[in-house]
């Protein structure tokens, strides 16, 4: 189908921080959003008070219709959909796994943004997952949906270098922007014809499941480097933890250390200003920043100020 010069006709779907750099530069290119659709409001904070999601807020901001249904495997959906006439429906973290009914409604397709350099970590949390497994690359793929898991064939990848000191929160910022720049990107190539598929290698592709709570609690006995793409790749949730003395403390900002030690796994090696130096079951680690049970992010130099950590007390995996 020839494209060239032709402005499309969008549905945009997806909920929180991540789609919004998308939305906004469909809003600020060429191409009509004409509906946005977002998961419903939840309640948020303390008070539980109902809150929309990002993407609700900026699409009301432009006047743009938003659509937030409980269910969206319905015939009534689907026709809901129908009558706006897209031409394409764009996925960024939606947050749900669109059915035939929808992925065959608009003629050119849905294309989602992709939080990975595809086939690698298919699956609900890629960003944390390229921390956690120490990917010196991350990026985006711009790709066709089909009914599987992430399993689309290719339109545009993108790509970023990892830090050795990243977090999960920070690298999901800067892809969320990548992922803005490349639907850009995809959408002038599409209209040209030159934004072909390309199938993706399904023999390497690796999971990247849902993040529980429970996967932050840290095991001592991994190695150092391990702990250090742990803590990062859990910032800012669900967060890396241990216990002292029954109390829960989470960590962050860490830093691989050459100091030699032969203490048991989490014990505390050194507890000062420059923050605590923890024994690993293979070298140690320096975090500058802790969580004590109850009260708010700090400095462990802050923390020191009131309280006391001494050497030798030791971390464990149970309160």
């Amino acid at each position: 189908m020839t494209t060239e010069n032709r402005t499309f006709r969008i549905i945009f779907m997806g909920t929180p921080d991540f789609s919004v750099p998308a939305l906004q530069a469909l809003i600020d290119g060429p191409d009509q959003v004409v509906a946005v659709i977002s998961q419903p409001d939840r309640p948020k904070g303390r008070g539980k008070k109902l809150t929309p999601p990002p993407v609700k807020i900026l699409a009301e901001s432009f006047a743009i219709p938003v659509l937030q249904p409980t269910k969206i495997r319905t015939g009534e959906f689907a026709d809901e959909l129908r009558s706006y006439k897209a031409d394409l429906i764009i996925v960024a973290a939606y947050g749900r796994i669109l059915p035939p009914s929808i992925l065959d409604l608009p003629p050119l397709g849905c294309i989602n943004i992709h939080g990975s350099l595809l086939p690698r970590h298919r699956g609900a949390a890629p960003i944390q997952w390229a921390v956690l497994a120490g990917d010196k690359e991350a990026g985006v793929t711009i790709m066709q949906m089909d009914v599987g898991m992430d399993t689309g064939a290719m339109l545009l990848p993108a790509s970023i270098p990892v830090t050795d000191d990243e977090t999960a929160g920070g690298l999901f910022s800067k892809l969320s922007t990548l992922g803005g720049r490349a639907l850009i990107e995809a959408l002038d190539l599409l209209r040209q014809d030159k934004l072909p598929p390309i199938e993706q290698n399904h023999s390497l592709a690796t999971e990247a499941p849902p993040l529980k709570k429970e996967d932050g609690c840290i095991d001592w006995t991994r190695s150092a480097a391990e702990i250090h793409r742990l803590i990062r790749g859990m910032d800012p949730w669900p967060t890396a933890y241990s216990f002292l003395e029954g109390k829960r403390f989470r960590f962050f900002s860490p830093s691989l250390s050459d100091t030699k030690c032969t203490q048991a796994p989490g014990t505390i090696l050194l507890a000062d200003r420059k923050g605590l130096l923890l024994a690993t079951g293979d070298g140690s680690l320096l975090v500058r920043e802790i969580q004590p049970e109850g009260k708010k992010r700090m400095s462990v130099e802050a923390y020191l100020c009131g309280q006391k950590l001494a050497n030798g007390q030791q971390f464990l995996q149970t309160p």
